[in-house]
């Protein structure tokens, strides 16, 4: 306290820390949400899936990290499918999807949770992406969120086996059953040929698969 019983700036400071300090203590027991919540934003972030990232085994492959967050909608856009600069994609012998914008169209999709040690995709670091932000509709509000479109697209219809992982993830997380139909209509470029990545989705599928039925016979104690 200042001379003539005038308060400086330190003093109520000083006179403040034990009540600020309850409150800190008090929010953490009742919201210890909120510290966890701000920390999670800040190493996570939000990425819409339209193509063969919605299957999870597939997404996880290269991406861990990777949670479900939700199923959305994006307004305004197509899936196509082609490849950059007309290049064919040796991991799957056909067009890989990409969207573009169309008016009154929509895009179905799943919105992943993932780490931001994954922001930068390989085909991003190759030049055939574009990271883009976007804003996504779910049940009740809008997300904005990052998604990846490709760079100088030649249009080419895909492989049955990358269709085939495209239908596969929409079911897998519910995708509306019309626009599952539309995806199992597109044509394909009826290769036959031997896919690697194939065999390792499916080691991936079995071991989640294992996982699941280990998880199913091993409740949790206590619930029913």
């Amino acid at each position: 306290m200042k001379e003539g019983g005038k308060h400086s700036i330190a003093d109520h400071h000083m006179e403040m820390a034990p009540f600020i300090g309850i409150l800190l203590f008090w929010e953490l027991m009742f919201f210890p949400g909120i510290e966890a919540a701000a920390d999670m934003d800040q190493h996570t972030f939000l990425y819409f899936a339209y193509g063969s990232n919605l299957l999870k085994e597939r997404l996880q492959l290269k991406n861990p990290s990777a949670t479900v967050h939700c199923v959305a909608r994006l307004k305004d856009y197509k899936l196509v499918f082609g490849n950059h600069q007309g290049m064919p994609s040796n991991r799957w012998h056909g067009g890989v999807a990409t969207i573009e914008h169309s008016p009154g169209d929509e895009v179905w999709g799943v919105v992943w949770r993932m780490n931001v040690a994954d922001l930068e995709q390989e085909n991003v670091k190759l030049g055939a992406y574009s990271p883009v932000e976007v804003s996504v509709s779910t049940t009740g509000q809008e997300l904005s969120c990052r998604t990846y479109i490709m760079n100088s697209c030649v249009y080419a219809p895909p492989s049955p086996q990358y269709l085939k992982v495209i239908v596969m993830g929409a079911e897998q997380n519910g995708l509306p059953k019309e626009y599952q139909e539309k995806l199992k209509a597109i044509e394909t470029n009826k290769y036959e040929g031997h896919l690697p990545v194939m065999e390792e989705l499916d080691r991936a599928l079995r071991k989640s698969e294992k996982i699941s039925l280990t998880h199913n016979n091993h409740p949790t104690p206590g619930r029913r």
